[in-house]
């Protein structure tokens, strides 16, 4: 690769994320035509059931593409599902080489749309380092549940400087700045569920909708509640709105039934929920809370990455903690962030990381 291939597909990755909000459970593709450099066409993929990216973006070609080059973010398909293979479109457009940030994890393609190409003759790249990293981390969603069967899961977490994220008396409102729950609306709008602990549902009353992102979400998130003890209830926003925007409530067996409108979903454990969630075709899981069941993904290994806004206030000792007992008896086995990041969210402090890497 030159720099020009560089520039290229970076460009395929930036189309891809036009797909953010509305693709999944298919993955962000985007895909760059270009002969000596220049673009002949380009497109991504928007959502289920409609043309993938490469498809896209040969019909945006004003002229053959006979011995061009083709940019895409995402290994070209191998099979039939809704649409035909990527991989025989660019075949039979003539398409001489193929620039790839990244191959497919999914079992249906796994290498196999790379090999077609190869076997036909057509030159095929893979970019490595910078590239291919921003790749693995633009479809994380899709990716973990293609390997893992299970939602990608967000933990968001929010407390003072002291770790703390309420008062002794119970007042959590607001610990975090209007801009960081903005931007947290915004995930909402991106992500196929939002999910909160009983203790956060009775002690804050929380919608979990979208609210005043821009552009307005095009879908809703499944809204779940992990709610061992069944007590959800029939008065809450949750409840309420559940037949607006689904709502479904995670329990083990013979917990009490929930409120009329809430879909029950039995599960002895949360590996258990995100399983039976991953089977619907859910890739994505943002965490809003609380204490225990934060506590409890992170103990199962669940939690893929975090999130943790620092709001420039103390409460103390007397404060409720951040996270429920975690076990750790060891500093070697406690947690540990990997690629970190900081960013400042308003006058809050946003630090991010995975808790392993990713597939």
């Amino acid at each position: 690769m030159n720099e020009r291939d560089a520039e290229l597909l970076e460009r395929a990755l930036d189309l891809a994320e036009r797909g953010r909000r509305s693709a999944s459970p298919n993955p962000l593709v985007g895909c760059v035509i270009a002969r000596d450099g220049r673009v002949l066409g380009e497109g991504w993929h928007e959502r289920r059931g409609e043309p993938h990216a490469e498809r896209n973006a040969l019909d945006a070609c004003s002229e053959p593409v006979v011995g061009a080059t083709a940019y895409v973010s995402l290994e070209p398909c191998s099979h039939y599902g809704r649409q035909p293979p990527c991989a025989d479109a660019l075949l039979a457009a003539g398409i001489a080489r193929v620039v790839c940030a990244i191959g497919d994890p999914n079992p249906e393609v796994d290498g196999r749309g790379l090999e077609r190409l190869r076997a036909a003759g057509v030159a095929v790249e893979l970019a490595g380092g910078r590239l291919e990293a921003r790749a693995r981390r633009q479809n994380a969603a899709f990716r973990t549940h293609a390997v893992h069967g299970r939602p990608f899961v967000l933990l968001k977490l929010a407390a003072t400087l002291d770790g703390r994220i309420a008062t002794s008396a119970g007042e959590s409102r607001w610990i975090s700045a209007p801009e960081s729950r903005a931007l947290v609306h915004a995930w909402r709008a991106e992500f196929d569920a939002v999910a909160v602990g009983s203790g956060t549902a009775l002690a804050d009353d929380p919608e979990l909708l979208p609210r005043d992102v821009e552009p307005p979400a095009e879908r809703l998130p499944l809204r779940v509640v992990f709610d061992r003890r069944g007590r959800l209830e029939a008065d809450s926003k949750l409840a309420r709105s559940a037949a607006a925007s689904a709502v479904v409530r995670v329990a083990p067996p013979g917990a009490p039934a929930p409120p009329q409108g809430v879909e029950p979903l039995t599960a002895s454990s949360p590996a258990e929920a995100l399983a039976l969630l991953g089977a619907r075709e859910l890739t994505s899981l943002l965490v809003e809370g609380g204490a225990e069941l934060a506590a409890g993904l992170l103990q199962a290994g669940l939690v893929d990455a975090l999130a943790l806004f620092l709001a420039p206030k103390l409460i103390g000792g007397d404060g409720r903690p951040l996270l429920g007992p975690l076990g750790v008896t060891a500093l070697a086995a406690a947690p540990q962030l990997l690629e970190t990041s900081v960013r400042q969210i308003g006058p809050d402090v946003l630090v991010e990381g995975l808790l392993h890497p990713l597939p």
